[in-house]
């Protein structure tokens, strides 16, 4: 796999035959000495973030823990998990560097459980599925969320096929608006934008590409 390839199955079900192979492939990934998508949050997420009041954050796929140790930094509350024991180990060193405490979990999306209306922020940030998981997460992060809690997420878009910045080469694990209107139907949407941006998250995730973006929210009451 080149190194342009990027994070094609952030996650993979556990009972999946190919889920061993994978996980072994992001463990070797991970335990390079470079964080490979970079020590910085990701863009959207922290200008989105930095909207919000600091409560409960849960960030599924989080792989090195970029993400999680900026929103601990803000003084969010971070869970996360990750199927990679060599992430996890990133994470916690990074956490450990920058003076945080974050609650991450080796486990995978399907094995992975959250008492509802507990969270006031969740955020998805490059986690691309298989259909069937992705919503079946989806729907429960709808779950868990707060009435009032918001989601936060940015993943590749189909056309990014078309670019060499990272990302799955599965079109069906790629999102388009279409496809996040439908699984998060019974949210409010407040952004939700398809969007050619400029990468620059460590080596894998570096160059043009094309997103797609989402910001919602959970309503406060049926």
């Amino acid at each position: 796999m080149s190194l342009n390839q990027g994070r094609p199955y952030p996650i993979f079900v556990s009972n999946n035959i190919k889920s061993m192979p994978m996980k072994d492939f992001w463990n070797d990934r991970y335990s390079q000495e470079q964080m490979i998508y970079g020590a910085e949050p990701n863009v959207f997420f922290r200008e989105q973030l930095q909207q919000l009041r600091p409560g409960m954050l849960l960030l599924p796929a989080e792989g090195e823990g970029r993400n999680a140790v900026y929103a601990a930094l803000k003084g969010w509350q971070v869970t996360a998990f990750d199927f990679s024991e060599a992430g996890y180990k990133k994470a916690m060193a990074l956490a450990e560097q920058r003076g945080v405490t974050i609650n991450y979990q080796v486990t995978d999306a399907a094995q992975y459980t959250c008492a509802p209306d507990s969270l006031d922020a969740v955020a998805l940030i490059y986690v691309h599925f298989p259909p069937a998981l992705r919503q079946q997460l989806h729907q429960q992060v709808i779950k868990w969320l707060k009435p009032g809690g918001s989601l936060i997420l940015e993943a590749f878009h189909p056309k990014q096929l078309n670019y060499h910045s990272g990302g799955p080469k599965d079109e069906g694990m790629l999102y388009t608006a279409k496809t996040l209107q439908a699984d998060f139907a019974s949210l409010i949407i407040q952004q939700l934008e398809e969007v050619e941006i400029q990468l620059n998250e460590g080596a894998y995730h570096n160059g043009a590409g094309c997103v797609t973006r989402m910001v919602a929210q959970r309503k406060t009451a049926d």
